[in-house]
Parts: C-alpha cells; sequence; structure tokens
C-alpha cells in the first residue's frame, strides 16, 4: 500500500483511504477471531465515529464475562481494551449473577415445555452415565467450585479483621506467604491472570465453566489435585472444626508456621491468662512471683524467653495452647473457638464409632 510522505517534515498518509480503511477492517476482523479464540466471550467492535466511554465501564476478568472492546478512531487509530463489561452488568456480577452474552432468539425453534423435556432427560442421561467417569466427575465438580452455576456458590474465606496489626500478622505470616506462592502456580496453570486474588469465585458464566472443565480434562490428576488444594484452601472457613479435623488429621505443627509477633502481644490483655503464659515459659515459680506485677511487665518476659534475652534462658517452637493442634486452654472459663471447634471435631468422631455390642442388643 502506497504511502505518501513530506519530504522535509514528519507527515505521512496513505494515497488510497479505501484500501487503507479495507485492510484495517481485515485487520481488526483476524484481531477479533483471535480473543475468541483465546476464550474471551466477546469482541465488540466500536465503529468509527463512537466512542468507547470507559467511564461508563468496568474491569472485570475474562472468566467473569468481561469483554475486548476494540476502538476504531476516525483518525485510523485503534485501541484494545480488554477486559470490561458495562456498569450495570458489573453490578449483576457482585450480585453473583452470569452474564449471557448470547441474545435470545426472537422465535425460538422448540416450545418452553420441549426445552425442559429435553434438557432434563439428556441430564439424566449425563449425570447417570458420569457414574462410569469417576475422573471425569472429579474435574467438572472442581470447575463448579471454581467457576460457579446458578446451583454453586462457593465463596472465600474473607480473613477480615477489623484490627490493622491483625490483618498484618496474617498477611506476612509464613503460612499466608507460602499459599499465594502456590495459588499463582494454579492460576498460571488454568490460564487465569497471575492478578487475579482467588482462583475460585467465578459467577457461575456457562462459558468460563465449560472452558475450564475443558482445561481441566487436559490436565493430569497431580495438577487437579494441585488446584483442588488451593481451591478448598481459599474456601475453608477460618475458626470452623473443618480447620480442626484438618490440623489433626495431618499432624500440624504451628511452630512451622508462627511465631509470636507484635499482634499477638497487643491482643494479649486478660493477667490471669498472662500469668499462666508466664508459666507455660518460664516456670510455675517464676510466674507465682510475678503473679502481681502489671501486664507489660509478665508480656516482657515471655518476650525476653522467646528471644532469649536479658538473662532469660530462650525458649524455642513455643506455641500458645490455644494455637496448637489439638488446641486447650490456660483457664476453666471457656470462650476458646479453637477447643470448642475440637470438641465438635472429637463428638463427630465418637460419633463414628460402632455401638458396643451390649448397647446393640439392649437397643
Amino acid at each position: 500500500m502506497l504511502v505518501v510522505a513530506d519530504l522535509f517534515g514528519d507527515d505521512r498518509y496513505f494515497a488510497d483511504s479505501d484500501a487503507f480503511w479495507k485492510a484495517q477492517d481485515a485487520a481488526i476482523a483476524a484481531r477479533r477471531e483471535a480473543y475468541l479464540d483465546a476464550g474471551w466471550p466477546d469482541v465488540v467492535i466500536v465503529p468509527r465515529g463512537e466512542y468507547f466511554a470507559s467511564w461508563d465501564y468496568r474491569k472485570a476478568p475474562k472468566r467473569k464475562g468481561g469483554r475486548v472492546y476494540i476502538d476504531v478512531r476516525e483518525s485510523g487509530e485503534i485501541d484494545m481494551f480488554e477486559g470490561y463489561v458495562t456498569a450495570r452488568e458489573a453490578k449483576r456480577i457482585d450480585a453473583g449473577e452470569a452474564l449471557e452474552s448470547r441474545p435470545k432468539p426472537s422465535r425460538p425453534e422448540i416450545t418452553g415445555t420441549m426445552q425442559t423435556y429435553i434438557d432434563l432427560h439428556r441430564h439424566a442421561a449425563v449425570r447417570a452415565a458420569l457414574l462410569g467417569h469417576p475422573k471425569v466427575a472429579l474435574r467438572l465438580m472442581v470447575a463448579h467450585a471454581i467457576a460457579g452455576s446458578h446451583l454453586w456458590n462457593v465463596r472465600a474465606e474473607p480473613q477480615a479483621s477489623r484490627n490493622d496489626m491483625v490483618r498484618e500478622s496474617v498477611e506476612t505470616c509464613r503460612g499466608e506467604s507460602d499459599f499465594d506462592r502456590h495459588r499463582r502456580s494454579v492460576l498460571e496453570l488454568l490460564g487465569f491472570s497471575p492478578e487475579e486474588p482467588t482462583v475460585s469465585g467465578g459467577n457461575g458464566d456457562g462459558f468460563g465453566l465449560a472452558g475450564l472443565f475443558l482445561r481441566l480434562l487436559e490436565l493430569p490428576d497431580r495438577a487437579v489435585m494441585d488446584v483442588i488444594a488451593c481451591v478448598i484452601g481459599e474456601t475453608l472457613a477460618a475458626g470452623s472444626a473443618a480447620v480442626e479435623a484438618v490440623g489433626l488429621e495431618i499432624g500440624l505443627d504451628m511452630a512451622q508456621y508462627w511465631h509470636a509477633d507484635d499482634a499477638f502481644f497487643e491482643a494479649l490483655r486478660d493477667r490471669e491468662v498472662l500469668t499462666a503464659i508466664v508459666a507455660d515459659i518460664a516456670g510455675a515459680e517464676v510466674a507465682a512471683a510475678h503473679a502481681k506485677e502489671k501486664g507489660a511487665t509478665l508480656k516482657q518476659i515471655v518476650r525476653d524467653h522467646l528471644a532469649g534475652v536479658n538473662g532469660r534462658a530462650r525458649v524455642e517452637g513455643w506455641v500458645p495452647k490455644w494455637m496448637a493442634f489439638p488446641p486447650s486452654a490456660y483457664t476453666a472459663r471457656g470462650g476458646v473457638g479453637a477447643v470448642a471447634a475440637h470438641a465438635r471435631v472429637q463428638a463427630a468422631r465418637a460419633d463414628l464409632q460402632p455401638e458396643p455390642p451390649a448397647e446393640r442388643e439392649a437397643a
């Protein structure tokens, strides 16, 4: 295509404008197909003379229905806006609703009753046949847990706290750092953006669910298990009996993941508990000798022993009783969530035990 330029200037232009627009349209069409092949649910071409008003849109990832907008300027310039939905659609996403990318036909080929008839028979056949394909079923379940559907709504643990020190402590702890590294590798494995805050939390969009299922079918069992570990880790409720049951099952040593920090000492204010912790770390005699000291003094004794300074013997790998697996309390007053969760696990374990023969005969 011939380009005309001023010998002494910087201005250039195409000699045949019609040929230019024709070539540009072909390039735009090719780019649109490339985006669709890459898994984007829709690619919208904003025609010349119109303008993509970004303030009327919100960012949304591909798996939540985000589209690509190709903004074609009258000057011939082209801007690509990847991952956007309208403000109204963003509200639907926030409400957990799925976006429908295909328009409804004006005159359906079949009646609603026939559609229901077809859907239910196909559903019955697929789930019966799926019984013989457990590996496919596993990947389908994982896809649902991640992408969601109108029947599946799995939420990530928000790890919320109103206390800034607690939030910072958790964000920087070893457990969170290790998990975040694994999550980023899973995001990459699934073709998601590494900037996504979670693997789970889809909005139930059918396109995303089907695409994710197909991707999981390509992965070996070991990789799928890595995905599962990440998803259940994200959606495991903090303070629940499930956390307790898992920690007990795998023999978790909290000393490998936790150490006493400023947030811990800031939240530690009960004198009776502080005295018990001093006894736990320094011994009963030291605790008795300092029983009437201020809380700050008792905390300093604990800090000194953990650091091995100020003449105190260093205590390594110490974990408060509440934090351990299994947990226990320092007083008989109750109110320790981990201890209550442990009691629920123990009750569930006891319920699984077979009844003694004598009790079965009496029943």
